[in-house]
């Protein structure tokens, strides 16, 4: 295997794993203010208990298995075959909004895929978007297109579609400029981003673009600017430029997840959004071994998702 077959590979590792250990990471301190998820990783920084065992993932990650085992099975993004792995993978106690059980409930009645979503802003969408971002990630209109459908499926509204492009391009960006070696220049990376998404939602994009007004010297800034720029909520136009800012303004893969979950607020997603990002151009390799060590391993855990990863990027390397 070459050189850049191995890289990809990496790569698409990064981002499944990377979602899910950024969820995982984030689990125990959801709803938590800045003050005291800051305090508590000062005192250990690893995967923590929360209100399930160390190391679980939740909704954010089980529902990005089921875009990744679509894309592994079909070769696409099939949002039809998506939503038939979002009902067959639901689990309510991984921690489902509420919004989601009528949702279910519908395709499970046998309503069309492009009938059971609702008028939602919420992240829901941009969280599990990973697959999409790294399988396309040299096809930015690809991206785009298979992100839209994937967010109609659960979220109607602008700004949760807005959302789900965002960060799909984020994290097919991410690969593309690892690939190539390059290093990420902050302001490019927002501009190409907002420019996209500007179409779908003009306050998203100009929301997006005031990440190029940060220019942090230090962790406390960086934390400090973001979180007087966005709520870091369970809003997608709160919840997804922050997850980005991490990325762009650390060094490495575990750097910008802690940073994430040091926001507070919907730190599951959030750091699962950034560990996706991040994961994307570090690669799986550069994830800390005590914390892949720490990460459940059932039918769908850590393995099966090593596995689903690799699988998505043989079919374009093959």
């Amino acid at each position: 295997m070459d050189l850049k077959k191995e890289r990809l590979i990496d790569l698409f590792i990064g981002s499944a794993l990377g979602t899910f250990a950024g969820d995982a990471f984030g689990m125990p301190f959801e709803g938590w203010p800045t003050h005291a998820v800051r305090a508590k990783l000062d005192q250990y920084s690893g995967m923590q208990d929360g209100r399930f065992p160390r190391g679980t993932y939740t909704d954010d990650t089980e529902m990005m298995i089921g875009i990744l085992e679509t894309i592994v099975a079909k070769g696409y993004f099939d949002p039809e075959s998506a939503a038939r792995n979002f009902l067959k993978n639901f689990h309510p106690e991984r921690g489902y909004g509420a919004r989601i059980y009528g949702l279910m409930e519908r395709l499970k009645a046998g309503v069309p895929w492009d009938q059971v979503g609702t008028d939602s802003f919420g992240n829901g969408s941009a969280m599990r978007v990973a697959p999409i971002g790294f399988f396309f990630y040299d096809n930015p209109d690809k991206i785009q297109e298979a992100a839209v459908l994937s967010s109609r499926i659960t979220h109607l509204h602008p700004e949760g579609i807005a959302g789900a492009v965002a960060q799909a391009l984020a994290v097919g960006f991410a690969v593309s400029h690892s690939l190539k070696g390059r290093a990420i220049d902050p302001h490019s990376f927002v501009d190409s981003i907002a420019e996209r998404i500007e179409p779908i939602n003009k306050k998203f994009s100009l929301r997006l673009r005031k990440l190029k007004t940060i220019e942090p010297k230090t962790k406390d800034e960086l934390l400090n600017s973001l979180l007087r720029l966005y709520r870091c909520n369970v809003k997608a136009i709160e919840a997804v430029p922050p997850a980005i800012g991490v990325f762009l303004f650390t060094n490495n893969f575990s750097e910008a997840v802690l940073l994430a979950v040091s926001l507070g607020g919907d730190t599951d997603t959030i750091g699962a959004m950034a560990g996706a990002i991040a994961g994307g151009y570090y690669g799986g390799k550069e994830i800390p071994p005590e914390w892949l060590e720490g990460m459940e391993n059932g039918d769908k855990g850590k393995d099966y998702v090593i596995e689903l990863a690799h699988r998505a990027a043989e079919l374009i390397i093959r």
